[in-house]
């Protein structure tokens, strides 16, 4: 019973010390009680007409690819619907599994890449981005 009741005294002390703070606080001002539990927002600055105002580029991360014959058409090709940061992110592929992924771009996804890019892109990936020349 002496457990219970001592219980119910720490219960009652901690409800009015958490009460007395709220209360402290709505008397400095840090609480309107009409505006309990809800935010306050800065107002969006307004924008005037013959203002000028100017967006940066997007910034686009480096890619790191290897330097050779087809570069260009992969970067201008593959970046159109991904990234080229695939290719890297990529285990080594075999030729073969190479020439169907651009294919299936081509051909599922409906990239339109000219045949003569395609083919460049295809021998490009499997110069540099198989398992027996991937650079580490």
């Amino acid at each position: 019973m002496e457990g219970r009741l001592r219980a119910i005294c720490l219960l009652l002390g901690c409800l009015v010390m958490a009460a007395s703070a709220v209360y402290a606080d709505l008397k400095k001002g840090y609480y309107a009680p009409a505006e309990l539990g809800s935010m306050r927002q800065t107002a969006p600055l307004e924008l005037m007409p013959d203002s000028n105002y100017r967006a940066s580029p997007y910034p686009v991360p480096a890619v790191d690819l290897a330097h050779g014959e087809g570069l260009q058409e992969v970067q201008i090709y593959c970046n159109t619907c991904h990234s080229p940061s695939y290719i890297m992110m990529q285990p080594p592929l075999p030729a073969a599994t190479w020439e169907a992924e651009v294919n299936k771009m081509n051909k599922t996804f409906g990239a339109q890449i000219p045949p003569d890019s395609t083919q460049k892109i295809i021998q490009y990936l499997e110069t540099y981005y198989t398992p027996e020349n991937r650079r580490p």
